[in-house]
């Protein structure tokens, strides 16, 4: 015997070295031994169950999810039932039984009187067309309209066809698959055997399904007696393969592709790398890639692998890692590729804690650090709060525009603004700061955010103001905003604040009462008409954050009505549970009866929503 044990194991040869030789490594044998010496050598040293054992101990390390059949495909013939079990399931005792069993029957010595082998060099197809044509004319019809038919007929048609009953024609097909697979353990198809253990070394545990027509040149030769390509008759003998949106696949696709998805949960790799990984799992290395690019929740991006969930933060988080530096909303949209919204993103990303907003137009992962861009005002005052107090001009000016995109002219600006006072010596403090070092107290407005008309807590607490669109919205018109909400974003009277958005930036002004200037940009963006609803805030990081709905729709019932002014979109189980819903929404606690509820909504003038509650 001139094969060694790689010869006869398909995984063997498509696994790494490097994860079979620390499980199969014996002492008495040299390095790599089950490639580089023949079976009966090895199993002369050591004995055919220490060979038998090694084998095991790969299969349920390594290939546990694979037919015992895909691993030692001549266990097929000796025992077909086991042999479509998997090591998983029957436990390295009983799989080194069964591969011991295997070696012993191919090291026994051969009978004198064996009838001669099958002729090598004999066309596999006339072998296979000696097989059929050895059949009657229904047994060939059957075994080519139903066995190996890509449409296959059904029992009916067949049974029709031939003048007999639907269970004649299964029995007859039974007959045809016992008959074939005896067929294949007989000397004079030991060329087929042998291909099919060549094909199934060189098919992996997946592959594209159009591989295995181009395997080899005579695959795609018409079989004379049924008149199909050869290849459909091979595809039935390589049993234990799935085959699954195009893709032969050894075993279980699903368990498969968990396996692969399982690689990657620890972020992105390298596509090099990554192809190195999935050759592991079976998979050739010329077609590994294809294979990720196939398997769900997977995306090769920027040469590298990324795990692809289906919501819009991971996707931007893995867009990040690949990136390795910030990226604007414009480019992460860009890179996902979907059909995701920009205020969507940007939205997104000022929320979720994973993301940090580092420039003006720049995110990049909370986990990378470095300073958070909150907008000119606030960096001002981190510059003054760095500084002791108070700090030049120039030396802001100077630190600002070097880090961030940001003009001079604007911080200068800003710097001269509400929010700021010049010192003695002509630097600037935070207004309101004493000189010992202390702060003023903050400005309190007659009613604070949680009793203030039109504002609405949602669940991570911020507070969001409703926007209720109107001909003056959509025409530019500036509107006048509650004093409470305006207090809530930290503004005091005489005060500024410009909130950035995709569309440009909107300027809120206090002078006799808080004003919120355009926002006819945002409307345009989401296409508003009059009666339609924006939620409006402004995050910490000084940007605008929007949330559109339509107007409600007519015939909605009066408690949804109610929500839907809130923000609130999805379905209520009862009156109850949509009042616990508007008192969290308006700061009160969970054990807030039913008339205090309304008495709150009486107290902050929301008398449309009171209208909806009978109230």
């Amino acid at each position: 015997m001139n094969l060694s044990l790689s010869d006869l194991t398909p995984p063997l040869r498509w696994t790494s070295p490097g994860q079979i030789a620390p499980i199969v490594e014996e002492p008495q044998l040299p390095e790599a031994w089950w490639q580089a010496i023949p079976l009966d050598r090895a199993c002369a040293i050591v004995g055919a169950h220490t060979v038998a054992g090694h084998l095991a101990d790969l299969a349920v390390a390594c290939w546990g999810h694979l037919m015992l059949g895909d691993i030692l495909p001549l266990l097929r013939f000796s025992d077909p039932a086991e042999a479509e079990r998997t090591p998983e399931t029957l436990g390295k005792d009983v799989v080194q039984k069964l591969f011991t069993g295997v070696f012993e029957r191919l090291l026994e010595p051969a009978p004198e009187a064996l009838p001669a082998p099958a002729r090598p060099d004999r066309p596999l197809p006339e072998l296979i067309d000696e097989l059929f044509g050895a059949m009657d004319d229904r047994q060939r019809a059957i075994a080519r309209d139903r066995l190996y038919a890509t449409q296959r007929a059904t029992l009916d048609e067949l049974a029709q066809r031939f003048s007999v009953t639907r269970e004649r024609i299964r029995q007859i097909e039974r007959d045809l698959r016992d008959h074939v697979e005896a067929w294949l353990g007989k000397p004079e198809s030991s060329a087929l055997a042998a291909h099919l253990v060549w094909l199934r070394g060189r098919l992996g545990s997946a592959v594209p399904a159009d591989d295995l027509q181009a395997a080899v040149p005579w695959h795609r030769a018409e079989l004379r007696t049924l008149g199909i390509p050869a290849w459909r008759f091979v595809r039935t003998l390589l049993t234990g393969y799935e085959q699954a949106d195009g893709w032969l696949v050894a075993g279980g696709a699903d368990e498969l592709r968990e396996k692969t998805r399982q690689l990657f949960a620890d972020g992105p790799r390298p596509l090099g790398e990554a192809v190195s990984m999935v050759a592991q799992l079976g998979v050739r290395e010329d077609v590994a890639e294809r294979w990720i690019l196939a398997v769900p929740h997977l995306r090769v991006l920027g040469q590298h692998v990324v795990p692809w969930p289906r919501s819009i933060n991971e996707k931007a988080e893995a867009v990040l890692a690949v990136a390795g530096s910030p990226l604007s909303p414009e480019e992460i949209q860009e890179r996902i590729g979907e059909d995701y919204s920009l205020v969507g993103i940007r939205n997104q990303l000022t929320a979720d804690d994973r993301f940090r907003r580092v420039d003006r137009n720049k995110y990049g992962l909370t986990r990378w650090g470095g300073d958070e861009y909150l907008g000119i005002r606030e960096m001002i005052a981190r510059e003054i709060e760095r500084a002791g107090g108070e700090a030049s001009v120039s030396t802001i000016v100077a630190n600002l525009t070097s880090r961030y995109d940001v003009s001079e002219s604007s911080v200068r600006a800003y710097s001269g603004g509400p929010g700021f006072e010049r010192t003695q010596r002509g630097w600037i403090r935070v207004a309101g700061t004493a000189p010992g070092g202390g702060e003023a107290e903050p400005y309190q407005p007659r009613k604070d955010v949680s009793e203030t008309r039109r504002s609405f807590r949602s669940r991570d607490g911020r507070w969001w103001h409703r926007v209720d669109v109107n001909a003056e919205h959509l025409r530019g018109s500036g509107s006048p905003l509650p004093t409470g909400f305006a207090a809530y974003l930290g503004m005091a009277p005489g005060g500024q604040l410009t909130a950035s958005a995709p569309s440009g930036d909107v300027v809120i002004s206090w002078h006799n009462q808080p004003t919120m200037g355009s926002i006819r940009n945002v409307l345009a963006e989401y296409k508003a008409n009059e009666g339609d609803h924006v939620f409006l805030t402004v995050s910490d990081g000084g940007e605008l954050l929007t949330r559109y709905l339509p107007a409600a729709p007519v015939g909605m019932p009066p408690i949804n009505r109610a929500l839907y002014l809130f923000g609130y979109t999805a379905p209520v189980s009862s009156e109850m549970e949509g009042l616990r819903l508007i008192g969290a929404r308006i700061g009160l606690p969970e054990t807030a009866t039913r008339e205090e509820i309304l008495n709150r909504l009486r107290e902050r003038g929301d008398r449309d929503i009171l209208g909806f509650l009978g109230g």
